[in-house]
This record gives structure tokens, C-alpha cells and sequence, in this order.
């Protein structure tokens, strides 16, 4: 038995298809050989991503989450999940396909100010540092 999707969660799926960023997500695993199917709160994810970009060990276009990993490692991350379910959030706020270059730019000032794309980029923290398993300099 499948559970109802909430009121945010089907809304956030409804306009990421309606935006585009969904069926781009959907595109990038049909042409990586990235095997699909359904997640919790109207999210589908693609596990065995194989490129090499991008670096992260999972990311999100659209309602699509690509993992690198297995379905069993997944599960053992919950909290990463829950990332990536704040960027398809990012995505439907962004009015979808104009998130991408609105992450890279973010994702570079980043760059420019601690040398890595993600502590200083802004949809990263909202996302939850943490959570998508990134860790300050210096922090174990």
C-alpha cells in the first residue's frame, strides 16, 4: 500500500514536471543508463550514476535523485535523502531550470571563498550541510 502524498510534496512534483526540471532529470538517467523508479514523497530515485560529474555521491534535477550508490546504502542514509529532497524543493522554488545556473553560480562563489563548492554556497546550507555529508574543514 502506497502512502498519500502530502499536499506540499504533490505540489512540488506537479510543478517540476510542469517547469521541466523533472523531465531534464528523468533525460540525464535515460542517457546514463541510471535505472529509475519510485521514492517517498513523490521523489524518483536513480540508483548506479556512474559519471564522473558530477563529484557529489548524489544529486538532484528536478523530482529525480541520482545516487551513485546502491538502494542499501541509500537506505542506510536517511538523512541524505532528506537533502536531496530540500534541493527538488529548490528546484520547484527556482521556477525549475533556471536553478541550474543559479546553483553553479552559487556553487563557484563557494569556490571562490573557501575552495570548496558547498560550504558557502547557499542552496547547499539550506539543503543541510550535514545531512548531505559535507563537513567543514578541520571537522572529523
Amino acid at each position: 500500500m502506497t502512502r498519500a502524498l502530502s499536499r506540499p510534496a504533490r505540489l512540488r512534483q506537479l510543478w517540476n514536471m510542469t517547469n521541466l526540471s523533472t523531465p531534464l532529470g528523468l533525460l540525464v538517467a535515460a542517457a546514463t543508463h541510471t535505472k529509475v523508479g519510485s521514492g517517498p514523497d513523490g521523489l524518483i530515485l536513480g540508483f548506479g550514476y556512474r559519471p564522473r560529474l558530477p563529484k557529489a555521491g548524489a544529486f538532484t534535477v528536478g523530482n529525480v535523485v541520482l545516487f551513485r550508490a546502491g538502494p542499501e546504502d541509500v537506505a542506510a542514509r536517511p538523512r541524505l535523502l532528506a537533502h536531496e529532497s530540500r534541493h527538488a524543493t529548490q528546484w520547484a522554488q527556482c521556477l525549475g531550470l533556471p536553478f541550474l545556473p543559479a546553483y553553479l553560480a552559487a556553487a563557484g562563489w563557494s569556490v571562490l571563498r573557501c575552495g570548496h563548492p558547498a560550504l558557502h554556497n547557499p542552496f547547499e546550507v539550506r539543503a543541510g550541510l550535514a545531512d548531505g555529508g559535507y563537513r567543514p574543514p578541520g571537522r572529523p
